[in-house]
């Protein structure tokens, strides 16, 4: 972490389970709302924003469910974009590049993200 960071609590750490449903959350990224999701895979919490890189739609084909029926890939609902879960790269059908990562860390049961430049709480 740097002075320019904080960490913002998300979710108690039973809330993520491997390949299972996500949590959902607001962000500020780039001075819009946007929502972001974090999901366990292999054991590690990851946070992405909610947004396929093929066209900037949400992804969840259900409300928040991103993976595939085997828990292997992330999906685009509605693309059919594929989404390595642990590093947000792209690994078929219409996508580009990688999905905007959001760091997180896990301690005592809970599990926080970690505020950078562009991606802030919601200010109200």
């Amino acid at each position: 972490m740097t002075p320019d960071t904080a960490l913002v609590a998300l979710c108690n750490s039973g809330e993520l389970v491997d390949g299972g449903m996500a949590v959902p959350f607001d962000v500020e990224y780039a001075g819009q709302t946007c929502r972001a999701f974090a999901i366990r895979y292999q054991g590690k919490p990851h946070a992405f924003l909610n947004r396929c890189t093929h066209v900037a739609m949400e992804m969840d084909w259900q409300p928040n469910r991103f993976f595939d029926d085997t828990g292997r890939w992330l999906l685009c609902g509605t693309h059919g974009a594929a989404y390595e879960p642990d590093t947000g790269a792209c690994a078929g059908g219409p996508c580009r590049g990688a999905l905007v990562r959001i760091a997180l860390s896990e301690s005592d049961g809970v599990v926080h993200w970690h505020t950078e430049w562009n991606v802030q709480p919601i200010s109200f």
